[in-house]
Order: C-alpha cells, then sequence, then structure tokens
C-alpha cells in the first residue's frame, strides 16, 4: 500500500494532500496521548476540526491514518536528504552536511518516530510490512549518499551496516530523550556523535566550537 492507494472520494488532489497533513498532526497527538489502538477514528476527525464524516472522505480505516503518519516521515526524509547532498559533487563536506540535517529532522519529527515504533508492534502482518519496508528505503537513502561520499574502498556492506548506524543514531535522540536531552542541546548531541564517526572513516572535521 502507498498513500496513493489510500482512497478518497475527493478528486482536488491539493485539498487531499492538505487534509492527510491535518490527519497525520492531529493523530500524532492522539496517538501519543492514548496509543494508537486506544485512539478512535472519532476522536482523531475531533481533533482535526472534521466531523466523522469528512474524516471518511480523506481515508478509510485508522490504520490508513498510521500509513499516513509513516509516509509523511519517509517524504520528509527524502526531501530533507535530497537537499543537502550533491551526487554529482560528493565529498566529506556534502557527508558531514547530510548527517546534520538528517539529525535535526529526527528531532523535529520525534514524536512521529516514537509512535511509529511503539505501534508497529501491534500491526498486522501487511501493515507491518508496509512499515519496514518505509524504513529500508530511509536507510538505502542514507546508504547512498555514504556510498557516494566515502573513500572508493568502502565496501558495500560496511556501507550498509554505517547507513543503519546512522539511522539510529538520529532516532535515537528522540528515543533516550528522557536522558541525552536534558544532558545535551541537540548542537551537541550533533558535533559529538559526527565526531566520534569520522576519525573511523578517516575525515578530518574541525567541528563546531561548544
Amino acid at each position: 500500500m502507498t498513500q496513493d492507494r489510500i482512497v478518497s472520494s475527493i478528486k482536488d488532489q491539493e485539498l487531499v494532500a492538505k487534509r492527510r497533513q491535518q490527519i497525520v498532526q492531529g493523530a500524532v497527538r492522539l496517538f501519543r496521548e492514548k496509543g494508537f489502538h486506544r485512539t478512535t477514528t472519532r476522536e482523531i476527525a475531533k481533533e482535526c476540526g472534521f466531523s466523522i464524516g469528512t474524516l471518511y472522505e480523506y481515508i478509510r480505516t485508522k490504520e490508513d491514518v498510521l500509513f499516513l503518519v509513516v509516509d509523511s516521515i519517509h517524504h520528509q526524509v527524502r526531501e530533507r536528504l535530497e537537499e543537502k547532498i550533491d551526487l554529482q559533487n560528493p565529498s566529506a563536506e556534502n557527508f558531514i552536511a547530510t548527517l546534520e540535517s538528517f539529525f535535526r529532522l529526527m528531532d523535529d519529527m520525534q514524536e512521529e518516530v516514537l509512535i511509529l515504533y511503539q505501534e508497529v508492534k501491534s500491526l498486522k502482518r501487511e501493515s507491518k510490512r508496509y512499515v519496514l519496508e518505509k524504513e529500508r528505503l530511509m536507510v538505502g537513502m542514507l546508504e547512498r549518499v555514504v556510498v557516494t561520499c566515502m573513500p572508493d574502498d568502502i565496501s558495500p556492506q560496511d556501507a550498509r551496516l554505517l547507513a543503519n548506524n546512522l539511522f539510529v543514531q538520529g532516532q535515537m535522540w528522540g528515543f533516550r530523550r528522557w536522558i541525552l536531552q536534558k544532558q545535551f542541546t541537540l548542537d551537541e548531541y550533533i558535533e559529538r556523535q559526527i565526531q566520534f564517526l569520522l576519525p573511523g572513516l578517516g575525515i578530518v572535521h574541525k567541528g563546531r566550537e561548544l
């Protein structure tokens, strides 16, 4: 399933995109407070300022809402990475800028990411497969950045492992926020992660003044 296959009776695609973004934002607030399974579609409609009938013009089921949250995360990760990385002129600077952008995006979307991982275990098999495939695509974006910007001798296996490490480090800011965000600012967290990572890749990085 993709967002395009979530049936809507509305033909205006700009309006559909706008309303679905409202649904994502409202649902994330409710899922954070109550969890996916204890939240009703009627509550989602109310949170978004819709009638229940209006809500069903844009989705079919409550699981559709979770798919929209997943697609929103994937879309923003793709946009943010594509905005920062210049695949035609790869460099260590591009790599560092991409990492910074990814970590900041994970800060911006930490509520969505937390909800995604809290709820995926309870999804049906087809839905879980969809969510995990989206995650693989996001890791794949980071892997392409690694392969493009890193030395030529990095192996495909190492590039894949590094991409997964970067993905988890970005998400850790949200997963472990109960302790990390009491000890570090976001800038400090990003800088230290980069300083830990780059020497092992043979990249010199002076960093910012902290």
